[in-house]
C-alpha cells in the first residue's frame, strides 16, 4: 500500500488497480476489464481462511499476511484473538490478519507443520518469512509486524 490506497490485482486480467482504503467496502470494479476486485482485504479486522481460499487470501495478497493458526477450544489463542484484533485495526491497509481454523483446514495446517496452536505464520509476496508459537504479547507480534511492514 502506498498514501493513495491499496493496490489490488484483478483476478480476471492481472491489472493492477489502486483503491483508497475508503472505497474497499464499494465493491470496486477493475478499471481495465470491469471485474469485480477481491473485497476481502476488510481493514481493521482479521478474516476468516480456509484451505480453499488460503492461496487466493494470503499467497496472492498485495500486502503482508499474518495467518493464525487457531482452534475454538484452544485457550491461548482465545488470549490472542483480541491482541489480533487491535493490530489489524491499528495497521489496516498495510497487512492483512486471517485466522485458520486448523480442526476445519486441516490440509493448510499440515502444509505448513503447524504442530502446536496458537501459530502465526507471517508471509510476505507470497512467502513464508517467519512464524511465532504460542500466547505472546502484543510487542513481540507487533515487533514481528513491524519487520514485515519496513521491508515492504
Amino acid at each position: 500500500m502506498d498514501h493513495n490506497g491499496v493496490i489490488l490485482r484483478c483476478p480476471t486480467c492481472n491489472a493492477k488497480n489502486r483503491i483508497p482504503e475508503h472505497r474497499l467496502y464499494d465493491r470496486p470494479v477493475c478499471g481495465k476489464c470491469r471485474t469485480p476486485l477481491p473485497t476481502n482485504m476488510h481493514p481493521g479486522r482479521p478474516i476468516d481462511i480456509t484451505d480453499g481460499t488460503f492461496k487466493t487470501e494470503v499467497l496472492t495478497a498485495p500486502v503482508p499476511v499474518v495467518v493464525d493458526c487457531w482452534a475454538p477450544w484452544c485457550g491461548p489463542c482465545r488470549l490472542i484473538a483480541p491482541i489480533l484484533d487491535q493490530l489489524a485495526s491499528e495497521y489496516a491497509g498495510r497487512i492483512k490478519i486471517a485466522k485458520l481454523n486448523v480442526d476445519e483446514n486441516p490440509l493448510t495446517a499440515s502444509q505448513f507443520d503447524t504442530r502446536s496452536i496458537p501459530t502465526m505464520l507471517f508471509f510476505k509476496n507470497g512467502m513464508l518469512v517467519n512464524r511465532l508459537v504460542g500466547a505472546l504479547p502484543k510487542a513481540a507480534i507487533e515487533q514481528q509486524l513491524l519487520s514485515l511492514i519496513e521491508k515492504s
